[in-house]
């Protein structure tokens, strides 16, 4: 089924409903896919975020309760210039 024959089935589909909230529903999803952004990445990001992946997947990340905690312990540090 092409693309065009799919969105006329669909047309046609959602012109026999009468149910509002149905139909609301539909619209929300709608609404949703038509605010989605898409964006282009460079190479050079695209890079960036696959060694991040890999970097996440051998477990090279600190969590943001744990990086609270160890900003927490620098911050009570006495020996800190201010």
């Amino acid at each position: 089924m092409s693309t065009l024959e799919l969105q006329r089935l669909l047309i046609h589909r959602i012109s026999e409903i009468n149910d509002m909230a149905f139909l609301s529903a539909i619209k929300t999803i709608l609404d949703a896919k038509a605010n989605t952004i898409m964006f282009t990445l460079t190479p050079e990001q695209q890079e960036d975020i696959s060694i991040s992946r890999s970097e996440i997947k051998q477990g090279l990340f600190i969590t943001q309760a744990d990086l609270d905690l160890e900003m927490d312990a620098w911050l009570k540090n006495d020996n800190l210039v201010t």
